[in-house]
């Protein structure tokens, strides 16, 4: 699916963001990076990278069957192996979306577009590693000079090829954590959502998501938490189509942005 903001703002920790569950986590980092970070168009849109809601009703794989790598889920912009390799086809045949291709905007778009966290929307550090990137998405805010990193947003290639497109499958995390439920675990209505933050004065809202859908398809808010490593925990009532992985999403902020940290994690719908 990664930091202490207080109102007066004299220190900010440092914050690396991991898929609760989502395995091979990085070490921590500093959530107020080093520039330059990348700001990144406004083109891609999640309008044109996932299918409509009869579209995801008509071709939603099991999740089993869309898993990366035989582990990872699949949360954006793909719901399953069949609409990533129909986007592999068209780019190969007219050049259709490449942004695809970069893990940069594929993340920043993911945060921006499909998350709703509108100030979030630069890609301040990127580390590539095989398969593997990790995309540290932030934001400006008037008190630091430096973007501020919300979270590290895990990708993967989704298929085969050099043209495979990128798939975001979790977050690094640290001082916000989702660890409930389980990376992967299979979920119903109303679901325990829960972790541990770090941070004073903060405000927790938690949306399950499921690409193609027009909104949230579950929300609570807003859970009052601080502390060190202190727990946290809520339930959310959600309504989902069997089959298919959604995307569990739990978020903080109120300081000096909407949205200072975010987690996030995937689960899937029994069938």
């Amino acid at each position: 699916m990664r930091v202490l903001a207080v109102r007066a703002l004299p220190l900010l920790i440092v914050l690396g963001m991991g898929a609760a569950g989502c395995a091979d986590p990085r070490p921590a980092d500093p959530r107020q990076a080093e520039p330059p970070a990348t700001a990144i168009p406004s083109d891609p849109s999640p309008s044109t990278a996932t299918p409509g809601p009869a579209e995801t009703q008509a071709a939603s794989p099991s999740p089993g069957e869309s898993l990366i790598a035989g582990r990872y889920q699949p949360l954006w912009p793909f719901a399953g192996p069949a609409e990533a390799a129909k986007w592999q086809r068209a780019h190969q045949a007219d050049g259709t979306e490449a942004w695809h291709l970069d893990a940069a905007r594929t993340a920043v778009a993911f945060t921006r577009d499909y998350l709703g966290f509108t100030e979030i929307d630069q890609a301040v550090k990127v580390v590539q590693d095989g398969a593997h990137a990790r995309v540290h998405v932030g934001y400006r805010a008037e008190e630091g000079p430096k973007p501020f990193v919300a979270a590290v947003v895990h990708l993967m290639r989704y298929g085969q090829g050099k043209d495979a497109p990128w798939e975001v499958v979790g977050t690094d995390d640290t001082s916000l954590t989702l660890t409930r439920p389980a990376y992967g675990a299979s979920a119903s209505s109303p679901l325990t959502v829960g972790g541990r933050i770090t941070g004073v004065d903060e405000s927790i809202r938690v949306q399950v998501l499921h690409p193609g859908a027009d909104g949230p398809l579950g929300e609570v808010c807003c859970l009052s938490a601080g502390g060190q490593k202190a727990a946290w925990s809520a339930k959310v009532d959600f309504a989902a189509r069997p089959g298919g992985t959604l995307t569990v999403v739990a978020s903080t902020g109120g300081h000096v942005a909407t949205v200072e940290r975010f987690a996030v994690t995937g689960v899937t719908v029994p069938r």
